[in-house]
């Protein structure tokens, strides 16, 4: 009898520490979801592509300004949900912003994107990363629910490839090689760029032209800081062609009497395609600064790496 006791004692507590342990992650789960917290929700926006969808769930069927991240990586590389793109996805989300950080065709994974890969292929290039582009804005934006995305108010941040697409996408679709891609129905209210350049400026216009925010470091060699070749190519390079950075961007801008903030670098080079990161603060100044009607900025100001001013 006292074996049997025993025994049944020993499996009530093989029972009731198996339950235990199997709810406890599921408890934890839920003490976790906040009302209030930022929670992030993956989607396949077109075929393999995917976006994170960043925003603080609510019942309110308002709709949101919407901030479309593209991060960078040379069109070989790169990835939607990378340590800086968390962060400020985060940071914008948990500030009431809907944040979709996006993948794109990086069709030039393992191969050349330099001097030796030819020019038409690089425009080739740019082109699907903009139509990916234009096809997660369209995902977002055709229905109200479930993101409850504001067409009239999508901003566009991106990294160094990520800014090439985001400045393409705006400025170049009256170019012939861009113009029959599949444009949302939808505003872009505002332009964020780390590291990035257009392909040719003197297709802003006053219909397409939009309040900018760049970071760029003067001495970059590989975006230009002005008007140079991609990779500062030589002419007899397969690979030359010429693209215009926030330098000229800017100047076009204001002669058509556009809003833009340059923070430069005189120093800096190519890094600051990931030191843009580093100014979440500065990034959301300038879309409240937007949404509050005031974009009349048109300037310059050198901006100090975060790693000097720690040194």
């Amino acid at each position: 009898m006292t074996s049997k006791i025993a025994l049944h004692i020993f499996n009530y507590f093989i029972i009731l520490f198996g339950f235990i342990s199997t709810s406890t992650p599921a408890f934890a789960q839920v003490t976790n979801s906040k009302p209030d917290a930022v929670q992030m929700k993956t989607y396949n926006y077109a075929d393999t592509l995917q976006l994170d969808f960043y925003s603080i769930p609510s019942k309110d069927i308002t709709l949101k300004p919407t901030v479309i991240l593209v991060h960078g990586g040379g069109f070989t590389a790169g990835q939607r949900n990378g340590g800086d793109e968390k962060r400020l996805s985060k940071y914008l989300a948990a500030k009431g912003f809907n944040v979709a950080s996006i993948n794109y065709r990086l069709s030039r994974r393992g191969k050349s994107f330099g001097c030796d890969c030819p020019a038409s292929i690089k425009i080739d290039t740019y082109v699907e990363a903009v139509a990916d582009l234009s096809k997660a804005i369209n995902y977002l934006t055709k229905d109200s629910l479930p993101f409850k995305a504001d067409p009239t108010k999508i901003f566009l941040i991106g990294s160094s490839a990520g800014a090439e697409t985001v400045l393409n996408f705006q400025f170049m679709r009256y170019d012939y090689r861009f113009k029959r891609l599949p444009y949302p129905n939808a505003k872009i209210a505002g332009l964020v760029s780390f590291s990035g350049a257009v392909l040719d400026e003197n297709y802003i216009d006053a219909s397409n032209k939009t309040p900018a925010l760049f970071f760029h470091g003067v001495k970059d060699s590989v975006v230009p800081y002005d008007t140079n070749p991609h990779r500062f190519c030589t002419p007899t390079d397969v690979g030359y062609i010429r693209i215009n950075g926030p330098k000229a961007i800017a100047e076009r801008l204001s002669e058509i009497d556009g809003y833009y903030k340059v923070y430069f670098n005189a120093e800096g080079g190519h890094e600051w395609a990931s030191l843009g990161y580093e100014f979440p603060e500065l990034i959301y100044e300038f879309l409240e600064d937007i949404l509050r009607g005031d974009d009349t900025m048109k300037e310059f100001e050198s901006i100090t790496s975060p790693i000097d001013s720690k040194e």
